[in-house]
């Protein structure tokens, strides 16, 4: 296999696309793979000829929209790094991102002027700021978006690229501030294409990459229904785009369950990203309230990547879309393919549980190999295609990204425990583990069995100091329509399930949102509502 650039990759693409094959999908708005060729090589010469050099920061704040698949395109031809930016953030935590990547140029959607302006002054490294808006009304300092795209003959730039390009993609995790996670092109080009060794033929060069598309087995119009500035999101565009496929965005800022399937049936959707259950089970609903609203009959993949997606929401899915494939994924910022478990309307595996991925293991805390089947719970950990660490932390690489008997391994952190058959059951991020009495409580674990009753929607464990366990285990739920909530019998439900020193000592109803965007748990937020409802009492 090649050493891949991922600038090249569209380089070697471009040219045999139809002229009406679509790249970019917006509500009514298309963009073709020859347009997008067009605009992204004029955008990458002009960002470059006003200083942006090679491996310069490029900072994307801005909702899903088309605009973002050509930025992305123009920093990989431009050997111009990606640099994601949260919408969500207020002032301050954008400017930490921008200061923090070293970004030099800033391309924000005219929404997000104002936060421009408050931070602009403070901005010294910046000195391109590129505004999408109305032509007419672009700030006095920002360069409008539409003439970069514009001025110029759309030619490739004939620039020599280098595999190790880099592209960063900004997590904030569970705890602490956000860290960027530095991608070299080959390594995210090869790590993409051993997750796709499960579903078929994987190319082995420009010539195959291009004879695949060809024949119809990896272009597809593919749907993230979560921002393209989170790490699904984005890396499900990259691929996307390196398969000569189409990247379908929906209009509504907030996730509108009827408005995906309204785009899956206008487009033809072929593939849907989503975040577990946040997502899934909003889409479940609107199926089950109109069974026969929607023709659903264009879809063949959905894709989960992040947390958590049960067993029970699957199978509604795939009752209502019989020849859809189910694949939850285990991965993260920091590594692709630790794990993947297959559903389809013949059947699948329970929650949480993962085959393995080719290029992992599992170590205890002591960095000894974990034995199939002893019970003893470990980190995930994944060698090969990996990162090559945090922008500017080398301390938080030096935890992460370990080097273990020659080997160097991407260990975000996630506990689990190696069955007998050699398959993953997810248990928890250990930056969340709970200590209770000297035992180990992994949240996930717990929030699943309390998803399971009917009375529960949503929940995040996490764990309150206590005088007598140390930690006591907290829930705190988001009440479903479908059962009526007694805080005793959820209890006695988990009980039945779990250990029961796992058992919540306490479930908190809210209404305040537990989840980001992207459907991650907020922790820091459940642990707020926890040890404030405990303060109450």
């Amino acid at each position: 296999m090649i050493d891949w650039n991922l600038g090249d990759i569209l380089d070697a693409i471009e040219p045999v696309m139809p002229k009406d094959a679509p790249a970019l999908i917006h509500g009514d708005r298309i963009v073709t793979w020859p347009e997008m060729s067009r605009r992204s090589n004029n955008l990458a010469r002009n960002l470059r000829e006003r200083g942006a050099g090679s491996g310069a920061k490029v900072a994307f704040y801005m909702r899903n929209r088309p605009e973002y698949g050509e930025l992305i395109a123009a920093c990989f031809k431009g050997r111009l790094t990606h640099v994601n930016i949260n919408y969500r953030y207020v002032p301050e935590e954008v400017f930490y991102i921008f200061d923090d990547s070293d970004s030099e140029v800033i391309v924000y959607s005219s929404e997000f002027r104002g936060n421009i302006l408050e931070l602009k002054d403070r901005l010294t490294n910046v000195h391109t700021f590129v505004e999408i808006g109305n032509p007419a009304d672009i700030a006095p300092f920002a360069v409008p978006y539409e003439s970069l795209t514009t001025q110029g003959d759309g030619s490739p730039l004939g620039i020599k690229r280098s595999p190790n390009d880099l592209l960063f993609i900004y997590t904030g995790g569970t705890t602490g501030m956000p860290k960027g996670v530095m991608w070299q092109h080959d390594d995210m080009r090869k790590a993409q294409l051993d997750a796709q060794k499960l579903l078929g033929p994987v190319p082995q060069s420009h010539e195959e990459n291009i004879e695949l598309i060809k024949g119809g087995e990896t272009s597809r119009r593919t749907l993230p229904s979560c921002p393209l500035m989170h790490g699904t999101g984005f890396i499900t565009a990259i691929g996307t785009l390196m398969s000569g496929g189409a990247i379908v965005t929906l209009n509504d800022p907030s996730f509108d369950a009827e408005e995906l399937w309204d785009t899956v049936e206008k487009h033809k959707v072929e593939s849907i990203a989503i975040v577990g259950d946040a997502f899934a089970k909003p889409m479940l609903r609107a199926l089950d309230d109109y069974p026969d609203r929607w023709d659903t009959s264009s879809l063949i993949s959905i894709i989960s990547s992040g947390v958590m997606w049960s067993k029970e929401v699957k199978a509604g899915l795939c009752k209502h879309i019989p020849q859809v494939v189910l694949m939850d994924s285990f991965g993260a910022s920091e590594g692709l393919g630790y794990g993947l478990a297959v559903t389809t309307s013949e059947g699948g595996t329970n929650t949480a549980k993962f085959g393995i991925g080719e290029f992992c293991d599992v170590f205890d805390e002591n960095d000894q190999k974990v034995d199939a089947g002893s019970g003893v719970p470990g980190f995930i950990a994944r060698k090969g295609a990996i990162p090559i660490g945090y922008y500017k932390d080398p301390e938080k690489s030096a935890k992460t990204f370990k080097t273990i008997d020659g080997v160097r391994y991407s260990i975000p952190g996630d506990w689990c425990r190696v069955e007998s058959d050699g398959s993953l059951t997810l248990l928890g991020r250990g930056s969340v583990c709970i200590n209770t009495a000297g035992e180990k409580v992994y949240p996930e674990e717990v929030e699943e069995a309390l998803k399971t009753h009917p009375a529960i929607a949503d929940a995040l464990v996490v764990g309150v100091p206590d005088e007598k366990w140390g930690q006591a285990v907290t829930a705190v739920v988001h009440l479903s329509e479908r059962g009526e909530f007694d805080e005793q019998s959820v209890k006695d439900h988990v009980r039945q399930q779990l250990a029961g020193y796992k058992t919540p000592k306490a479930i908190h109803p809210t209404t305040t949102a537990l989840r980001a965007s992207n459907g991650k748990a907020d922790y820091a937020v459940a642990k707020k509502i926890a040890e404030g409802n405990r303060a109450a009492v």
